[in-house]
């Protein structure tokens, strides 16, 4: 199998990939049009992107039957495209989540401690303890978390270590479970915002989520709390966090940013950055060796699954159900042809078949197959069927 790899990747993923009997090509550099010449020239089989942008002339260029997005998020590539081609998406979800949830609370500590003025000020030549002896100290604050997945409840965790009351809310979020996490529940992100002292955002980005975070949250924010985003620059409506930060307070950690070069280095002109109380990184929030390693090592897990069993990890673009209408079950003995038999039949009445699953009995005797269909068949197609050939024992067709 032929691997592509266009984003820096890690030497012992490499390695893993090899030691499985893959093909490694590896390119940091390719972009665009040049991705689409690498994906032609190679013929590669798999893409392992990180953060290079996936579209649809990639997927027509070769013969890609898989694209593993080295991270969490996938919103990078264009999954529509690929899906509707039958190229599988995959991710590797909960890797950096340890790595994000230290960032988060390396802006919380610098944002509070002002640690990036102490280092521009005593770079300058400049002591001034009077001023930055000013801090407020996280003990005892409340820390809001609006997404509790796993980098959520890394974050959770780390806030009961320095001593912080935690509330929460997530789509997924309970009573019960918030209990158990020893967080409090809150059903609505402005009750969150409400009543933190800080707020971390911790979002996938998908279309109900872009600029979720808005105006209507920053003004019931407490003025000169704090304002966290590792997740995704588009889930916070950077303009109403502008006029937050100038007109209440608000202090902003970033590691994301509305307008982020595309590639690993380049100009920087996000004017958000050049407010009073805005600490930024460089959308780093993942990048730690330990999340790496762990993320190369799930990479070659998905590859080595896909490449001995055809089956994907962590696919995310299969359909959680389908426009079947009917469930067409036969009974029959595991010989050749029977289902060979069955398709053609149900061909001939234009009758499309969604999913299917034959499952073999102990013996190798007898099996089941479950067909979903778009239609019903009527009793002389399931006739034809049952007739058609003399190892189908029986036949059965239930409405879905």
């Amino acid at each position: 199998m032929k691997i592509l790899i266009a984003d820096k990747f890690e030497a012992s993923g490499m390695d893993g990939l090899k030691e499985i009997g893959c093909e490694v090509i590896y390119n940091a550099d390719l972009k665009e049009a040049s991705l689409v010449e690498a994906i032609r020239e190679t013929q590669a089989e798999v893409l392992v992107v990180r953060s290079t942008k996936v579209t649809e002339a990639m997927f027509d260029a070769g013969k890609l039957t898989l694209v593993v997005r080295a991270g969490a998020g996938f919103n990078t590539i264009d999954v529509k495209a690929a899906s509707a081609r039958g190229i599988y998406v995959s991710n590797c979800p909960g890797k950096n989540s340890i790595a994000v949830a230290e960032l988060t609370f390396g802006l919380i500590l610098a944002l509070d401690r002002r640690i990036a003025d102490n280092v521009a000020d005593l770079r300058a030549g400049k002591w001034n303890k009077k001023e930055y002896s000013k801090a407020r100290g996280v003990y005892g604050c409340t820390l809001g978390i609006v997404g509790i997945g796993q980098i959520g409840r890394e974050v959770i965790a780390r806030a009961k270590a320095f001593g912080m009351n935690v509330v929460g809310w997530s789509r997924s979020l309970t009573p019960e479970t918030a209990a158990e996490m020893g967080i409090s529940f809150r059903q609505t992100i402005i009750e969150v915002a409400r009543d933190s002292d800080i707020l971390s955002i911790h979002l996938a980005l998908a279309p109900d989520t872009k600029g979720f975070i808005g105006a209507d949250i920053f003004e019931v924010m407490k003025p000169g709390s704090y304002l966290i985003n590792t997740s995704r620059a588009e889930v916070v409506d950077q303009e109403a966090l502008a006029q937050a930060i100038k007109t209440r307070g608000i202090r902003a950690g970033l590691d994301v940013f509305a307008t982020e070069p595309s590639t690993a280095t380049g100009d920087f002109s996000d004017e958000i950055v050049k407010l009073p109380h805005v600490y930024g990184t460089h959308h780093i929030g993942a990048s730690t060796d330990q999340a790496q390693e762990a993320i190369a090592s799930e990479t070659v897990r998905i590859i080595k699954t896909f490449k001995d069993t055809g089956k994907v990890p962590n696919v995310v673009n299969l359909s959680d159900s389908t426009p079947a209408t009917h469930l067409l079950i036969v009974r029959h003995h595991d010989r050749p042809g029977v289902l060979a038999h069955i398709f053609k039949t149900i061909k001939a009445f234009e009758i499309n078949v969604h999913e299917m699953e034959n499952i073999v009995f102990e013996g190798a005797k007898a099996a089941v197959a479950r067909i979903e269909l778009d239609a019903k068949l009527d009793d002389q197609t399931l006739g034809l069927i049952s007739s058609g050939n003399p190892d189908i024992i029986e036949i059965n067709q239930i409405t879905l």
